[in-house]
């Protein structure tokens, strides 16, 4: 029941954050154009740590599917049910998100429940912004 708390107050208070933000957000960041203007989208496609999204990127697309294989998305969870300093990469379908902040012109930070060995926590992870479908 703890456990059921924590995670619900957690993804609570992302969601609200994210919400805060994009209504403070009404022009796009500065020098970008299409800057995501929702708090609330659906994401499917890749997402994780920005490190590993960005070796995602990088790598030849004949060997994609072995560096999701290869860098699994990994956290630390704290007492409180929290999920920290994570790695690697994960893919999501239709997976509802609360979108937190435009990083560069291509990716965007979102908290999206995210499946780990010890559960599902709401983590904050780096998707590309063309895979976001804002929802209002």
């Amino acid at each position: 029941m703890r456990y059921h708390f924590a995670l619900t107050l957690a993804f609570t208070f992302a969601t609200a954050v994210a919400a805060s933000a994009a209504a403070n957000a009404q022009t796009p960041a500065s020098g970008g154009t299409g800057a995501l203007q929702c708090a609330i989208g659906k994401v499917t496609g890749v997402g994780g740590s920005e490190q590993s999204v960005r070796e995602y990127l990088a790598t030849p697309g004949r060997d994609q599917y072995r560096y999701l294989a290869d860098h699994p998305i990994q956290c630390r969870i704290s007492d409180e049910g929290r999920a920290s300093a994570c790695t690697g990469i994960t893919t999501l379908r239709r997976e509802q998100v609360s979108v937190y902040d435009q990083i560069d012109s291509s990716l965007t930070a979102v908290v999206a429940r995210v499946d780990l060995d010890h559960g599902t926590y709401p983590i904050l992870i780096v998707v590309l912004s063309k895979d976001v479908q804002c929802q209002e």
